[in-house]
């Protein structure tokens, strides 16, 4: 399970002294706890849902590496990258725009959609089978396109 191997990592980092390894797999353990905990139940996240979570952290730092390069700020630039690239170490390759299409496309046919009140679940079934490999905006777009929105 992915929360199993970042707790590995977790404690790896610590031995070996990696201090900003260390903080940011801190960060994704606080993110996933904040999530499970955020309802009125707590909740044990999937794969797919830690994927998400990470996800989101990674979108965050790079809107935050952005301004930060904007303003000049190169320390705290780099220090997004790093976390960038550690948290996309536990990632899965990003499906190619076509690729998406294509999945799209059969998963579409294979759940029967026809009209936009379909979309909703259409974009269920792509989180829940594509969680981590796919851009979900893009992806909302081409599913509306095809539903006829």
């Amino acid at each position: 399970m992915l929360r199993d191997d970042i707790k590995i990592a977790l404690n790896e980092a610590m031995k070996a002294g990696q201090a900003r390894r260390v903080s940011t797999l801190r960060l994704i353990n606080a993110a996933i706890l904040a999530r499970e905990t955020s309802g009125a139940e707590r909740i044990t996240l999937s794969d797919a849902d830690i994927l998400d979570v990470m996800g989101k952290m990674v979108k965050q730092r790079e809107e935050s590496l952005g301004i930060y390069e904007k303003a000049g700020r190169a320390e705290l630039a780099a220090q997004e990258r790093e976390e960038i690239e550690i948290i996309t170490a536990y990632l899965p390759k990003k499906m190619s725009d076509v690729d998406a299409a294509h999945a799209i496309s059969a998963l579409i046919k294979e759940i029967e959609a026809e009209t936009l009140k379909d979309m909703g679940r259409a974009m269920a079934a792509l989180k829940q089978r594509f969680g981590g490999r796919m851009d979900f905006a893009k992806a909302g777009a081409l599913v509306k396109k095809l539903l006829g929105g």
